[in-house]
C-alpha cells in the first residue's frame, strides 16, 4: 500500500532518505509550481547530483521520462519512471537572494537557496553541496541562437513525476518560493511527496 503523500507548503524545503528501489513521487497539485531539487548518493554525500554528466550521457538538456540522474562520480541515482509533464529545466539552477537582486533589482529573503541551505544543514551539510539543480515541471526554453528565459509552463494541476532510486539516495527539494517569474505563475502553491 502507499505511503500517504505529504504536502510541502508554498515556499518550503523537505529532504528524505529514498532507499534503493523505491520510488519518489512529486507531484505539482495546483499546476505551474516549479520544484527545485537536488539528490545525493545517501552513503557518500559527497557524490552529488551532477548536471553535466546527466546532460552529456542522455544527451539533452531537458530531463523526462526514463532519464537518469547522475552522480559526480558516474553513479546513478534516480531514474525518472513516470513523468506527465513532458520535460523538466536542468539548466536555470536555483533562485537565491543575490541573484533576485541582480536579475529583478528585488531585495528578497526567501528562495531556494536558502532553503536547500536551511534542509542541507540537518544532515552536517552546507553550502558547498548545493550544485546546479533540476527544476520539476520549470519550463526554460533554448533557443537555436542560445538564449534561453523561464517561459510559462502552463502545467495542469495533478502534474507529477515518479523517480526510482538506484541506490540510497537523499533527495533535497526547495517548493520554489519565486515570485517574479512566471515559473510558479506568480503565486506559489503547495505541492505533494511520498515515498514508496
Amino acid at each position: 500500500m502507499p505511503n500517504q503523500p505529504m504536502i510541502v507548503d508554498a515556499k518550503q524545503p523537505w529532504s528524505g532518505l529514498v532507499k534503493r528501489g523505491q520510488v519518489l513521487t512529486i507531484k505539482d497539485t495546483h499546476g505551474q509550481q516549479a520544484v527545485d531539487f537536488l539528490c545525493y548518493n545517501a552513503d557518500n554525500t559527497a557524490d552529488r547530483y551532477s548536471a553535466t554528466n546527466t546532460v552529456k550521457v542522455q544527451g539533452n538538456v531537458y530531463v523526462g521520462n526514463g532519464t537518469v540522474l547522475y552522480a559526480d562520480s558516474g553513479k546513478p541515482l534516480l531514474t525518472v519512471i513516470e513523468d506527465t509533464a513532458g520535460r523538466h529545466d536542468t539548466i536555470y539552477g536555483c533562485c537565491s537572494n543575490p541573484n533576485n537582486k541582480l536579475r529583478y533589482d528585488v531585495e528578497t529573503t526567501e528562495s531556494c537557496y536558502t532553503n536547500f541551505t536551511q534542509e542541507l544543514q540537518k544532515y552536517g551539510m552546507d553550502v558547498t553541496s548545493i550544485v546546479p539543480n533540476v527544476n520539476w515541471f520549470m519550463s526554460v526554453p533554448v533557443l537555436g541562437d542560445g538564449s534561453a528565459g523561464v517561459a510559462e509552463a502552463a502545467l495542469k494541476p495533478g502534474s507529477y513525476v515518479k523517480l526510482r532510486a538506484e541506490c540510497n539516495v537523499l533527495a533535497v527539494l526547495s517548493n520554489c518560493p519565486q515570485m517574479h517569474n512566471p515559473c510558479n505563475g506568480y503565486d506559489p502553491t503547495p505541492i505533494e511527496v511520498w515515498i514508496d
